[in-house]
């Protein structure tokens, strides 16, 4: 597909640079750098076995008592978390995709937080645009993670799809919450084609609710469970599947609206 770009190639740093800083602004959480991984870091395409290994380890060790499941759960979402975060933020608040193959991810102990991103020219446009670039490469980097995680441990393809769903509808909450000029419905477009692009159509969607003070909120009503109530049996997640759907509707709202206050 033919690329058109916002930055010559010779500025890939200044834009990578540019895309970093608004991710860490935007999150107040995400840490990266522009470069090449460093040693020992995930990276698409290389041999990943040994660091996947040593995360599951942790993860093992960590929580000895719980079902293989839930550590299969764990290395996938820990995968997963920060190239979404990064494709949403570049479609929707930086206005440009980078390659997301240059993206490098580090472990800390139990997780995986922090990455670099090689500095190269980034494709411009419209964010319907950026939905499908991005969503394209989220979906083949997604497929080869997958791979590698069941490599190590047995993760079935419906439920890592479906938490990976979750993981982009709660993104699309929480960019309803950072620019809050954008019309409920149009966050509630992008998610489709989100879905759509990443071939999850049906794996979980965004639920429009009418609050008290006539607030118009988005919640999300999701397939999938990360399994984090077996940390604490009974404690369950606001957007948690396996409890009463009006008590998740009633959680989900007063968080929203507890973001909007």
């Amino acid at each position: 597909m033919a690329r058109s770009f916002l930055f010559a190639q010779d500025s890939g740093d200044a834009a990578t640079t540019r895309l970093i800083a608004t991710a860490a602004q935007a999150t107040g959480f995400m840490k990266g750098e522009p470069g090449a991984a460093r040693a020992g870091w995930y990276q698409p395409g290389a041999d990943n076995s040994a660091m996947l290994k040593e995360l599951h380890g942790a993860l093992v060790g960590t929580y000895p008592r719980i079902s293989p499941a839930f550590h299969a759960v764990r290395l996938w979402t820990n995968l997963t978390w920060q190239p979404a975060y990064l494709a949403v933020i570049a479609a929707h608040l930086h206005g440009a995709m980078p390659e997301l193959s240059g993206l490098s991810q580090q472990r800390r102990g139990i997780h995986i937080d922090g990455y670099r991103l090689r500095p190269v020219a980034q494709t411009a446009g419209a964010a319907e645009a950026l939905i499908l670039d991005g969503g394209s490469q989220l979906k083949s980097m997604a497929a080869t993670m997958l791979e590698e995680v069941n490599q190590i441990v047995r993760l079935r393809p419906l439920p890592a799809r479906r938490l990976l769903a979750d993981r982009m509808l709660s993104l699309m909450v929480w960019l309803g919450q950072r620019r809050r000029d954008l019309p409920r419905e149009a966050i509630m477009a992008w998610s489709e084609q989100w879905l759509d692009v990443l071939g999850l159509t049906g794996q979980g969607m965004l639920q429009p609710i009418d609050a008290e003070g006539g607030q118009r909120l988005l919640i999300v009503r999701r397939k999938g469970c990360c399994l984090d109530y077996l940390i604490t049996p009974g404690l369950y997640c606001a957007s948690c599947p396996k409890q009463d759907d009006a008590v998740r509707v009633a959680r989900q709202s007063a968080n929203a609206l507890a973001e909007l206050a």
